[in-house]
């Protein structure tokens, strides 16, 4: 598949996105900083999360990945043994496994740019191992191409999520269309 362009730039939530994020999700939204990706359809599918949550708890998935097509198409690759494959790699493949340490990095000054937390990973299994493709590609989509090797492997595995449009009709444009 190719792969969805990046945004150029995240951007403010309008509420027209926290009504689509709350239907993909089925709950609204946490820490909810910004759209770090749209999907094709114009849907956001990946959000940047503050890395604390508004009661303080820490939550270090910075790069929040919203739209259930391509979830459900993660969960497949990841049922099917996509991570302990791309683990195994890492551990064999000392020039992926520097590529995935400046992902895991990359990752972290992202997030330390919004605030710091001390003693805190990165996501998804960086540096040493893949424990969530869906932060990989959440990653790789906010970041775009040549960021996180094993993001951009897992986006050209997945089928065109967005092909049969919108995921969701957020509530407001459905009370629009009447």
């Amino acid at each position: 598949m190719e792969t969805p362009p990046p945004q150029t730039e995240r951007t403010e939530p309008t509420e027209a996105d926290v009504a689509a994020f709350k239907e993909q999700l089925g709950r609204p939204p946490r820490g909810l900083r910004a759209i770090a990706h749209r999907c094709p359809c114009g849907n956001p599918d990946v959000v940047e999360t503050a890395p604390r949550l508004p009661d303080g708890t820490p939550f270090p998935t910075t790069y929040y990945l919203t739209c259930p097509r391509a979830a459900s198409a993660i969960g497949t690759l990841e049922a099917n043994g996509v991570m302990k494959e791309m683990s195994e790699r890492l551990q064999s493949d000392p020039e992926l496994a520097a590529a995935y340490r400046a992902a895991h990095e990359d990752y972290i000054a992202r997030r330390d740019a919004i605030e710091v937390l001390e003693g805190f990973p990165s996501a998804g299994g960086m540096p040493d191992r893949v424990k969530c493709l869906h932060v990989l590609v959440g990653h790789s989509l906010a970041a775009g191409p040549g960021v996180n090797p094993l993001g951009d492997e897992a986006i050209a595995m997945l089928p065109e999520w967005w092909a049969k449009g919108p995921c969701v009709t957020p509530c407001s444009e459905k009370e629009d269309a009447k």
